[in-house]
């Protein structure tokens, strides 16, 4: 029998401009990123991270993820899309285009599902907002 949990365990999107990218989550989101120092933990010479917030359960159903800026990644043109839960799409999608980015498709019903907004970020990331009203 299956469990009802999140399989999501981690997200990464990639960014050039990690103080541009990091403005424009913060100030969409309303919620502030937190510093990830990589120390020696890497071999990597051009590598930054900075992560989302998390839930201080661990067996919380939310998924983190982070910004990262690595050597050889370029933003945008990817695949991935990551959705962020909101109360209502409708107040982050209004803060995109202030903070740089671009609305792609407008907050539309996806059912019993809720709705959803698509948004490209200042990296040409796109992303979706997701909320039950």
């Amino acid at each position: 029998m299956a469990t009802k949990t999140n399989p999501v365990v981690w997200f990464e999107i990639y960014i050039n401009d990690m103080a541009r990218a990091r403005k424009f989550y913060e100030t969409v989101l309303g919620k502030e990123l937190i510093d990830m120092p990589m120390g020696e933990q890497t071999d990597l010479e051009d590598f930054e991270m900075v992560m989302f917030p998390f839930a201080d359960d661990m067996n919380a159903p939310n998924a983190s993820g982070a910004l990262v800026k690595m050597e050889g990644v370029e933003a945008g043109g990817n695949s991935t899309i990551v959705y962020f839960g909101c109360d209502d799409c409708t107040v982050e999608e209004s803060r995109v285009v202030a903070a740089g980015g671009k609305v792609m498709k407008t907050k539309f019903s996806i059912g019993e599902y809720g709705f959803i907004s698509l948004c490209f970020d200042t990296e040409d990331n796109c992303f979706g907002l997701h909320s039950m009203k």
